[in-house]
């Protein structure tokens, strides 16, 4: 009389490192955060350090045609109408900065930090990647035993039908139970139904995260393994050496003293070289005291540039990038405080879901026992199908919210490891 569609089962299992390594692979975010750290990789060159010297050439050519008259020394005079006079000219002309003040040197080093802090940011958005992968993994994966569950309930209430249609038949019940059951299957169906429809949209979620095609489908890995509690104590220990906020509180610390650094280069002189090798030739008219020439040769020379006082603004640089400096250890002392309760919190919601969970199994077996039993009695007429249903669905309560409990328990302690900085050194 009722039936539900049954999906075939799928014949791929996505493990968690399959899982892992296409996120790496393909998601969107992942390759932005590469793309910025390559350039901050390219900033961070020899090429952009300012050490290397510019070379350019140069080239030019100038005609003139004019009428002229012309009064020599001697008294002589001529005039020529339609003078052309024709001028040309190259040069290779090289500059080198030996000296700024130290402003180069500690731009320099920022950008050596800037490079490691963009790695930092790099690393950050793997580790929330990966977290968000895990949050809909481990969806997957619940409602993927909840299915089951519904599934074993649904099977359970369709031999309770066939049993109170048959013992109706032969005059042993009366409609009711009939009734009963019929709507109990309609029930299950329904919530087997939605559970099938949020599992289909879990693993389109998934595949947004691994960015493949939204149409795959897949089994997951269900187990659920807890790190050592003596290990991830030592994690917790050693937070403040490795949780990637903090640790980006350093680098900017760091990249705020070497920006204070070169700002004081302003009160420090200039030292330059200037080099040139030049070619120059012109043919001029008959009223020139000569007809051509042509030159090449080699000039050089060094500068100084000392800004002596540019008004105040080198000075007020100065102090800003000092109170930036000190901004920068107010922030790392403001995030250091906010980790630490982060990790003291994270800690406790993973304790109190592991009891949860352990309790939730307990749950499980005393449900479990208590359905046995209550089937016995109903088939020897002790108790209603109510009193059977009720006892069918504490079982179902019991398991679902264990699965709850299991996977909520491992998203907490996978988001204590990301505060402890060790999310990427685990193995899943």
């Amino acid at each position: 009389m009722f039936g539900i569609y049954s999906p075939s089962s799928a014949q791929e299992v996505l493990t968690k490192q399959e899982a892992i390594t296409q996120m790496l692979d393909n998601n969107f975010g992942i390759q932005l955060a590469e793309n910025q750290l390559d350039i901050a990789d390219n900033n961070q060159d020899i090429l952009n350090s300012g050490y290397l010297p510019s070379l350019t050439g140069n080239a030019g050519a100038n005609y003139t045609k004019d009428d002229q008259d012309v009064t020599f020394r001697d008294g002589e005079s001529n005039s020529i109408t339609g003078a052309e006079t024709t001028r040309y000219n190259a040069s290779v002309n090289f500059n080198y900065v030996l000296f700024d003040g130290l402003g180069r040197f500690w731009n320099y080093k920022s950008l050596k930090e800037e490079y490691n802090l963009s790695s930092l940011q790099a690393r950050e958005t793997i580790e929330l990647t990966l977290l968000q992968l895990f949050t809909v993994y481990y969806e997957v994966a619940r409602l993927t035993e909840n299915e089951q569950v519904l599934k074993q309930t649904y099977g359970n209430t369709q031999q309770r039908l066939k049993r109170a249609e048959y013992s109706f038949e032969y005059g042993q019940v009366n409609k009711l139970e009939v009734l009963n059951a019929e709507v109990d299957i309609v029930n299950d169906s329904i919530n087997l139904l939605n559970t099938r429809q949020l599992l289909e949209n879990a693993k389109r979620d998934l595949n947004v995260v691994i960015n493949t095609d939204l149409d795959r489908n897949f089994d997951v890995d269900t187990l659920v393994d807890f790190t050592n509690q003596i290990q991830l104590e030592n994690y917790v220990n050693s937070a403040d050496a490795n949780n990637v906020n903090l640790l980006q509180a350093e680098k900017n610390i760091t990249i705020s003293d070497y920006d204070y650094k070169a700002s004081k280069a302003v009160f420090l002189p200039s030292i330059g070289l200037t080099g040139s090798y030049g070619w120059n030739e012109g043919n001029f008219p008959v009223t020139s005291f000569a007809t051509s020439s042509t030159t090449t040769g080699v000039s050089g020379g060094v500068s100084l540039s000392w800004d002596l006082f540019d008004g105040g603004r080198g000075i007020t640089t100065t102090k800003n990038a000092k109170i930036q400096y000190d901004n920068q250890q107010l922030v790392k002392e403001q995030i250091k405080k906010e980790v630490t309760r982060d990790i003291y919190n994270a800690r406790g919601n993973y304790q109190n879901r592991l009891n949860v969970l352990d309790l939730q199994k307990k749950n499980i077996s005393t449900a479990k026992n208590n359905f046995e039993r209550s089937s016995e009695q109903y088939k020897l007429g002790q108790i209603t199908s109510v009193e059977l249903r009720q006892s069918q669905v504490n079982l179902l309560n019991a398991q679902t919210s264990s699965n709850l409990a299991k996977y909520d328990a491992k998203l907490a302690e996978l988001e204590l490891l990301q505060l402890t900085g060790q999310l990427l050194n685990i193995e899943f």
